[in-house]
């Protein structure tokens, strides 16, 4: 892969790891706030008195919000640059967490969470922006370990929501927290991110339709994030009704799948580097595919094991790898193609539960598991058509 830098001139060694330190604190505080929510869905729930189905259809608030704001995260990123856009968006994505705490009423929460998408989606393409100028910066893949940053930054989050519960402080007042050590760190890591984003062109339209190259890399993501969302949202049930775990075992793969997640993504640049972009997104098609057929194929309860830790491992670089590529882009602004990419990805990301949900209605989820591993094989064909080595 050909990595240079425009408008950016090399910094010393050591000025360079203060942005990709400063860089990393924003996509640590990013996962913060989502793993924090997260973990106090369930408080929530029981505060608002909410049904199964009554917060099924406030959660989609989120996702609304995401999908709405992917073209304008784009055009804002290349009109006023990534940093702005960063430091203003990390930081009221911090606090419209706190509001979900706050909210009084179902309206009051589905307001909320619309923001906390918006907000939330204008700081993944702007913190991905200032990604793609480290790399720039180090002529080599480093974003895969800032994904990696955020999937830490999702157990911590996750260990930090059960220490809340136990100690029964309720939802607000964890965020407040989060809030305070958000803002705190922000306002310190802001002033190292990149003052100028590579290749930007602040011209682009707020609609942009996406070249060949781009148009493939969003399929990549597409089928990657059908993947990852039949993982987070199927693996518990796929653990209990297939598996027939015992009950304290029925979260054991989806701790395998994020734990190797977190950790190939801290491995992945130096996979890439040695053997570039289309070796990576092939052997990780290759991993997601085979650990599903295992898990399906051989459903008992260390076999399953073992195929999640390989679609884990698989999923880890892809959506990375992707954004970094995209980032990249002759033809369009960093932020502009990451909205590209990312508005094509997401749709997987949205789609793949329901269609999971769909076909183990109609026959079984074993069948709805195969099919998932058809979108690893994809991933690996596909890989095979990207540009560069």
């Amino acid at each position: 892969m050909n990595f240079t830098v425009s408008h950016l001139s090399l910094p010393r060694l050591s000025t360079r790891s203060v942005r990709r330190t400063a860089v990393g604190a924003l996509f640590f505080l990013q996962g913060l706030s989502f793993a924090s929510w997260a973990s106090r869905i369930p408080s929530i729930q029981q505060t608002l008195g909410l049904s199964d189905a009554e917060l099924g259809g406030v959660l989609l608030a989120l996702p609304a919000g995401l999908m709405l704001s992917l073209p304008m995260a784009g055009w804002l990123t290349a009109k006023i640059g990534s940093r702005k856009v960063a430091t203003l968006a990390v930081g009221l994505y911090a606090l419209t967490l706190l509001s979900l705490g706050l909210a009084q009423s179902t309206p009051q929460l589905m307001g909320c969470l619309f923001m906390f998408g918006l907000f939330g989606n204008m700081a993944n393409i702007s913190i991905n922006t200032q990604a793609v100028g480290v790399e720039a910066l180090y002529n080599r893949p480093v974003m895969a370990s800032f994904h990696g940053l955020w999937s830490l930054a999702g157990f911590a989050g996750a260990m930090l929501g059960a220490f809340m519960i136990g100690a029964g402080i309720v939802p607000y007042q964890h965020f407040a927290a989060v809030l305070f050590f958000a803002l705190a760190l922000l306002a310190v890591a802001s002033r190292y991110i990149l003052p100028e984003d590579v290749n930007n062109n602040g011209d682009q339209p707020i609609f942009a339709k996406p070249d060949k190259t781009l148009l493939t890399l969003g399929i990549i993501a597409f089928c990657a994030m059908i993947c990852e969302g039949a993982m987070f949202d199927w693996s518990g049930i796929y653990f209990k009704k297939v598996v027939m775990a015992d009950k304290a075992m029925v979260g054991a793969g989806y701790t395998a799948f994020m734990s190797t997640m977190a950790m190939g993504r801290f491995i992945a640049d130096w996979f890439a580097t040695r053997y570039g972009l289309k070796r990576t997104l092939q052997v990780s098609g290759v991993l997601i595919a085979a650990g599903l057929l295992i898990a399906v194929a051989l459903p008992y309860l260390s076999t399953a094991i073992l195929g999640f830790f390989m679609v884990g491992f698989g999923v880890s670089s892809v959506v990375p790898l992707v954004y970094s590529a995209a980032g990249k882009s002759t033809v369009m602004s960093p932020g502009v193609a990451l909205a590209a990419v990312s508005t094509i990805g997401f749709l997987g990301f949205l789609i793949g539960p329901p269609l999971i949900g769909f076909v183990a209605g109609w026959s079984s989820l074993r069948l709805s598991f195969t099919i998932i591993a058809g979108m690893g094989l994809c991933v690996a064909l596909m890989g095979r058509k990207v540009k560069g080595e």
